[in-house]
């Protein structure tokens, strides 16, 4: 399983079906790839489950105990007092930020067509977006050492999550992941310290300034610490989501220029030249249909956090005893051709208004039920914009050759080999098909 989770988890349930028992002493594991079982596990008994304490034990050396840690009340108290910074106003208020940060990257983009690290681009510039909406801060020179250092703490959690116990951070092979925490935490602690600095009345309405508003409220159940770790889960989170699924979707729109240029033809006629806004995206159906699509085949978390059960549960025609632990495995079901013919194809089309249903549960990029992702609105709506802005301005194509790029899970589904692609300006006002190719 560490070697190849997914190809195992595949082989198991071509061999054994939707549920899948595990016997890994001291566990009882249970393997579920049924839509419908799925979202009755996350939906109905979700009161019933907490996530994997290992997993949460490992997550936490870099989120402390924020909202993505917390369980039972601290997570009821704390996503109730979140909410609000991620709703749907609250995330239109964002698109201007959004827009101003891609438009601030993509006048540094290449205009030759030659081979380019696209994915590191994308990783940057989601890191400057979530700074900008988290601290009003751009991202500037310490792009590439926090690129390095979430690379290295996700491949670390990843390792982790196979042994029983972690050896303590100070032995000597563990360099690499002290250097990459205290990299990461640096980051956040500054940000947090200078605004501490300033007089309340001239603090811009960020992030930042709406956790510390909770702390000044409530200084007890929001400690500064509890502030900290906030911001470092909405910097991790709220970069990782929108960088892996970007990267992906610049492949897809490589391999497949029919479906680019379908899309650059939408935003151009949608919004011209000018950045979108959040009033413009609901008119860009297509673009969001290939954001979709690019989520249904890489979903960022193709494993949600496994759940064990407090109490008997009855799931289906089974009924498993408290303690049971089940792995969610959406990449499966993402990739199963019982709900989505020719399951590896990139068809966006699948999401359009005339395609056939899926169950419930069969699609899950961020989740389901009281936990799913906080900041899904926010991940779709960075996608979206940024997604317009670089189909206005580049054709995106695979360089000569080149192969699809295979998955590396580290927590989240990234190209096994840093993402190159062509980049070239996109000719205006009009382009043809065969030149988005």
């Amino acid at each position: 399983m560490s070697r190849d989770l997914f190809g195992e988890l595949s082989a198991w349930q071509a061999q054994f079906g939707d549920v899948v028992h595990l016997r890994i002493w001291p566990e009882h594991q249970v393997i579920v790839t049924d839509p419908q079982l799925v979202r009755e596990l996350l939906v109905s008994h979700h009161d019933a489950l907490i996530r994997w304490e290992r997993g949460m034990r490992v997550f936490a050396q870099l989120h402390g105990h924020s909202v993505f840690i917390a369980e039972g009340k601290a997570w009821k108290d704390k996503r109730h007092a979140l909410q609000p910074a991620f709703s749907g106003k609250a995330v239109e208020a964002f698109v201007p930020t959004i827009a101003a940060a891609t438009a601030a990257a993509l006048d540094r983009w290449p205009a030759d067509g030659t081979p380019w690290q696209i994915e590191s681009a994308l990783t940057s510039l989601t890191m400057d977006v979530i700074l900008r909406m988290l601290f009003s801060s751009e991202i500037g020179d310490e792009a590439r050492v926090a690129e390095e250092a979430v690379r290295t703490v996700s491949a670390v959690a990843n390792a982790e999550f196979y042994w029983p116990v972690s050896a303590p951070d100070w032995m000597p092979w563990k360099r690499a992941k002290r250097q990459a925490l205290a990299a990461l935490n640096g980051l956040v602690e500054r940000h947090l310290q200078a605004r501490l600095k300033q007089p309340e009345d001239a603090w811009p309405d960020d992030l930042l300034a709406r956790l510390l508003r909770l702390h000044r409220d409530d200084g007890q159940a929001w400690p500064l610490q509890a502030v900290h770790d906030e911001c470092m889960t909405t910097f991790l989170a709220g970069h990782e989501t929108a960088a892996a699924t970007l990267s992906w979707w610049a492949w897809c729109m490589g391999a497949h220029p029919e479906a680019q240029a379908a899309a650059a033809a939408e935003v151009r006629l949608g919004l011209g030249d000018r950045p979108p806004s959040a009033a413009d995206l609901p008119q860009l159906p297509y673009l969001a249909q290939t954001v979709q699509e690019t989520l249904r085949l890489y979903p960022t978390a193709p494993m949600l956090n496994s759940r064990r059960s407090t109490r008997p549960i009855a799931l289906g025609d089974w009924y498993f005893p408290a303690g049971t632990m089940f792995m969610l495995p959406v990449l499966l079901m993402h990739r199963d051709a019982r709900w989505f013919p020719e399951p590896l194809r990139f068809q966006p089309e699948r999401f359009g208004p005339e395609a056939a249903e899926f169950p419930r549960g069969a699609y899950l990029p961020f989740g389901a039920g009281p936990r799913v992702c906080l900041g899904q609105h926010l991940a779709l709506t960075e996608m979206k914009v940024i997604a317009a802005m670089i189909l206005q301005r580049y054709v995106l194509s695979a360089p000569d050759g080149m192969a699809p790029p295979q998955l590396r899970f580290h927590v989240s589904l990234r190209p096994e080999r840093a993402l190159q692609l062509r980049v070239s300006p996109r000719q205006q006002p009009g382009y043809s098909t065969a030149t988005a190719g």
